[in-house]
């Protein structure tokens, strides 16, 4: 009973290390580079189980062709056939690299690529890189349609659409594919539906949908509209898809908005504050002049009416009858008195 035990506790952790995520970090999205140049897709993976790294190519609507093989603890890939001229994987002295260079770039070289780990015998792939090689001719005409931008709510529906207007100048089928960037998701995806009318004999009228039945936040990211045919690949603007939950925060974009208002209220607020501290200013020290104008004006005002207010009024004395003899040959004393009407003096 204690050896079936212990067999089953290895094999549930077993089980347990195969459930577990690789980790793989690869360069993910649309990487546009010009026929020529050279451009490098990063991969990287730490996990000790794993024995192998691989890349892969996969053009659109073709199958997947391994491009090259490294164990882990060796420096040097082995390259596959067709391959080997111009592919180059680089660990940059660390083993669990796997970078992968292409030189001289061309236009058959647009492709996915797909970087590979070998782990408990199961092979695990990265999310995928899009490398489109532009060329500065083109064999085709195209102009693509699609909106700039789509703000959900978690759950809500998405759906895209895409019209594209081509006049290619060779013979084939043109196909309509969705790549996204900057998503979680892998970057490829193949269109809910796509069809191509003729409108002439030389222009064609393609569309296609793409739809989401429950966005979620793993789904934000660029979305582009591509048109391939006759060896190339048109793109369009793209679609930015922002994932917005209402009742916990607000897209960057209205965040910046009230940002703005707020900047321009407080700005105003602060002139029309030091407007007014100066026009109070001014009209106190105005108050104060013309106050002390006018007191002082009707100061001098009283004063000079002060001696047109002077009465004047002359008394009597009377004598006693005794003093009356002795006082007969005195000059009679006239006293006079001045009445003046008083009045608060002016005060500056």
């Amino acid at each position: 009973m204690m050896p079936l035990c212990i067999i089953l506790v290895l094999l549930s952790q077993v089980t347990a290390a195969v459930n577990i995520t690789s980790g793989i970090i690869q360069d993910s999205g649309v990487i546009k580079a010009g026929v020529g140049e050279n451009v490098t897709l990063k991969c990287a993976c730490q996990d000790n189980a794993v024995t192998f790294l691989s890349w892969y190519q996969q053009s659109l609507g073709g199958k997947p062709q391994i491009i090259s093989t490294r164990m882990k603890h060796k420096k040097e890939a082995d390259m596959y056939p067709g391959y080997k001229e111009r592919f180059q994987v680089s660990t940059q002295n660390k083993e669990g690299n796997n970078h992968l260079t292409i030189t001289n770039l061309r236009p058959a070289d647009s492709a996915i690529y797909y970087c590979g780990i070998l782990e408990f015998n199961a092979i695990e792939f990265g999310q995928g890189a899009f490398l489109h090689v532009k060329t500065p001719t083109s064999n085709i005409q195209a102009v693509v349609h699609q909106p700039d931008f789509e703000l959900l709510r978690p759950g809500d529906p998405l759906s895209l659409s895409c019209t594209v207007y081509a006049e290619p100048l060779c013979e084939g089928e043109q196909s309509l594919y969705w790549f996204r960037n900057g998503a979680s998701q892998p970057t490829v995806m193949d269109p809910s539906g796509g069809q191509c009318t003729s409108l002439s004999s030389h222009v064609k009228n393609c569309t296609a949908d793409l739809t989401l039945k429950s966005a979620s936040s793993s789904d934000a990211g660029m979305y582009y509209c591509a048109l391939a045919s006759c060896g190339e690949i048109t793109f369009g603007n793209g679609t930015r898809v922002e994932i917005v939950d209402v009742s916990t925060k607000v897209s960057p974009l209205m965040l910046y908005f009230l940002s703005v208002a707020l900047a321009v209220s407080i700005i105003i607020l602060l002139v029309l504050a030091f407007s007014a501290y100066m026009l109070n200013k001014k009209l106190c020290s105005l108050c104060k002049g013309t106050v002390s104008h006018l007191t002082c004006s009707a100061a001098s005002d009283t004063r000079s009416q002060d001696a047109d207010m002077l009465h004047y009024a002359a008394l009597s004395v009377k004598r006693n009858s005794e003093r009356h003899g002795q006082d007969d040959n005195m000059d009679t004393d006239c006293v006079y008195s001045r009445v003046k009407s008083r009045k608060e003096s002016c005060k500056t």
